[in-house]
């Protein structure tokens, strides 16, 4: 992997899932990834990757190919049949044709192959992304109660009122939208908002809650943003 650059903001923000099994390229990745603004959740297993898959909604499914459990072409192969049609890039160190064909043979959609640049592993993901918005908000907006968060133009609107929101809320706030009603651990949300760059005993989930609460609570009768005394945070009506 090449050094990271310093990456452009783009126009459309994505819920990725990255399976990988070699934790340094995954990290990287994530990183690359997280740079953009992207959420990315990353497991390192095959198997667990299928499972992921049909757990939550993703704008791009990025699947190694060499995977315990279950190869990238097979967790292809198996998304593909149940009907879903979410874009999907294999990333391989193998460059034969016939590993080329047989990824595409199997339902992908893109194949990468390492070592990649950074910059080409966004652009093929950003291409895809593009495939699967028919540019409207359908999958791009996100809703609980009155609080709704639209992805492709960065805002945040609550009782028809805009908010505010920085780089980093807008992130933390989407992570907690995409799992309303779950209960979201300080640990796990320094990993996907915050990719671990802070101390994990840094306050700096609970300082940021803190933020939101003041913008997308304080002038509301309801509030959505609760605290699970112990666990963690949760997003929720009621």
């Amino acid at each position: 992997m090449q050094r990271l650059p310093s990456f452009a903001v783009i126009e459309t923000y994505m819920h990725i899932l990255l399976v990988e099994d070699d934790d340094s390229l995954a990290t990287a990745i994530r990183r690359i990834f997280t740079a953009e603004g992207h959420v990315v959740d990353c497991v390192a297993d095959g198997l667990e990757g299928l499972t992921q898959a049909g757990m939550e909604q993703y704008d791009v499914f990025v699947f190694d190919v060499m995977l315990p459990s279950l190869d990238g072409f097979e967790i292809t192969r198996r998304i593909r049949r149940d009907g879903v049609r979410t874009p999907i890039l294999l990333l391989t160190a193998r460059d034969a044709v016939r590993d080329r064909v047989a990824g595409l043979d199997a339902g992908a959609d893109d194949y990468l192959v390492k070592p990649f640049a950074p910059q080409e592993l966004l652009a093929r993901v950003r291409a895809l992304g593009r495939r699967n918005s028919p540019g409207s908000l359908e999958g791009q907006l996100l809703r609980v109660g009155d609080l709704e968060l639209n992805l492709l133009t960065r805002e945040a609107v609550r009782g028809g009122k805009t908010i505010d929101l920085t780089a980093k809320e807008f992130v933390l706030l989407e992570e907690l939208m995409r799992h309303a009603g779950q209960v979201m651990t300080r640990t796990r949300l320094l990993d996907t908002v915050w990719n671990y760059d802070v101390l994990t005993d840094s306050n700096v989930v609970d300082m940021y809650i803190h933020y939101l609460r003041t913008k997308i609570d304080k002038d509301f009768e309801m509030k959505l943003i609760r605290t699970v005394r112990g666990a963690g945070y949760a997003i929720r009506e009621g």
